[in-house]
């Protein structure tokens, strides 16, 4: 298993602290919306990786957060706290507003066939882990307190920013003034807050330093570091989280431990959408649901993710989803077809050349556009039986997670002329080039309950 490591930058063997297993924690939700499906991106990643190291035969522990106090605005210790915002904007507590999204998380995640992590550790539920890593860094002499606030003091760790090369630059001309005047330098940190610009906080504890919360960072490390140890092997985030939030777990979980922390740093690039990655804060943001309502499947998405390397951006559009659906079909007929003919077939040389393919292209850094490749190459292989074919699938989706060994092909619906009617209107005015009527030909289909898919062998009608 080669894996890229954004700590060294270079692609690494895969070394586990322990022969055979896996300690792995992933920066999970903040629960004061829903996650859109940029955020999923980086959940299907890791969901891969996870299913990858599984099949090649480790014992895995994964440990993801979910943020439900703490996090404001802006990574930097600035802005209002996301939880207390999502809770004015829709009158709800906080609790509530914690609670009733991560349901939705975990929802659409199942939906998205993302296995559920092994611990999912709620910051709310470690403050006293996060006071005695606090209290570590306080005996150590690497914090400081102003204006009632706990800081981390970045001047104390000389290593701080290696990751993000930010030991190479200069740090930022932001006035103390504008940005926290209780900081000694600008890219100091706040580790727990009994002050903020912000009064009336609902969520608060009490602490050696006051009745407070804690500052983002802090749960990560000491979450991680409860669950995993003072060492473990992999820790995964969005490329969003080198410069700040990853940055700032490494200086206070080796200034607290005295030692390295995290043998290997895995990043996933962005979702975008035109030129801008997807975001909550523009207001303008996709969910699972969304895709749903507009008559595609969640896996539909999951395919789609799979089409770029995780460390590649990935451009969304609806044309691009329409493929990865096509895609996907293509492949779920495939699959009713083969199981309509009989029973699984053991695996012959023919066909385990390209299981070794698919598996040999995961452990390349889960290239998953060449693991595609391979899959198609033995879906389109004359040489194998149409038996072996459904065994290797089901051996491939044991990482790919699209359920074809659970799929059952659809019983066709009876489709009403008034229906097919406008199908045919609308395959002709395409022909045309008339695209206005064609979309609202798509509306009006969609009003009577159906969906129209445009495939290489003509449109196919879906019955919402």
């Amino acid at each position: 298993m080669k894996l890229y490591n954004s700590a060294t930058r270079r692609i690494e063997d895969f070394v586990p602290l322990v022969a055979g297993k896996v300690s792995m924690y992933c920066c999970g939700p903040t629960v004061y919306n829903y996650a859109h499906i940029g955020n999923f991106r980086a959940y299907l990643f890791e969901d891969v990786l996870r299913r990858t190291l599984a099949q090649i035969g480790f014992a895995v522990t994964h440990v993801m957060n979910v943020t439900d106090v703490g996090h404001l605005s802006g990574d930097g210790d600035d802005g209002e706290d996301k939880m207390e915002k999502g809770a004015r904007e829709q009158g709800k507590t906080v609790w509530d507003i914690a609670r009733f999204f991560t349901e939705a998380f975990f929802s659409d995640s199942k939906r998205l066939n993302i296995l559920r992590p092994g611990t999912v550790a709620h910051a709310t539920e470690h403050i006293p882990q996060m006071i005695r890593l606090i209290e570590r860094l306080q005996d150590r002499g690497m914090t400081y307190q102003a204006g009632g606030n706990v800081y981390f003091d970045t001047s104390r760790f000389p290593a701080y920013g290696k990751m993000a090369l930010l030991d190479r630059q200069e740090a930022p001309a932001v006035s103390r003034v504008d940005l926290d005047a209780g900081k000694k330098n600008p890219r100091d940190f706040v580790l727990w807050f009994t002050s903020s610009k912000f009064g009336g906080q609902t969520m608060v504890w009490d602490s050696p330093w006051g009745r407070g919360y804690p500052g983002w960072h802090i749960e990560c490390s000491a979450m991680s570091i409860h669950h995993l140890g003072e060492r473990f092997d992999i820790h995964c985030g969005g490329i969003d989280h080198i410069p700040v939030h990853h940055t700032n777990e490494i200086a206070q979980s080796e200034g607290a431990l005295g030692h390295s922390w995290v043998n290997y740093w895995l990043h996933n690039e962005f979702l975008l959408t035109g030129k801008d990655k997807m975001s909550k804060s523009s207001g303008d943001f996709l969910t699972i649901q969304l895709l749903s309502d507009k008559g595609y499947d969640p896996l539909d998405y999951r395919y789609f993710c799979f089409g770029a390397h995780y460390r590649s951006a990935l451009s969304f559009s609806w044309e691009a989803l329409d493929g990865a659906r096509n895609a996907r079909r293509n492949l779920t007929d495939k699959v009713a077809e083969w199981k309509a003919m009989g029973s699984l077939s053991a695996v012959s040389a023919a066909s385990q050349h390209h299981i070794d393919n698919w598996l040999a292209a995961l452990a390349n850094d889960l290239a998953s556009p060449s693991a595609l490749a391979s899959l198609w190459a033995l879906v389109k292989d004359p040489k194998v039986s149409p038996g072996e074919k459904l065994s290797c699938l089901y051996r491939m989706d044991e990482v790919l997670g699209l359920g074809l060994a659970d799929f059952e092909a659809p019983s066709s619906p009876v489709v009403p002329d008034e229906v097919l009617r406008l199908a045919t209107e609308r395959t002709e005015v395409r022909r045309a080039k008339n695209f206005a009527r064609s979309d609202e030909i798509r509306d009006e289909l969609k009003a009577k309950g159906w969906t129209v898919v445009d495939t290489p062998s003509g449109p196919r009608l879906n019955k919402l």
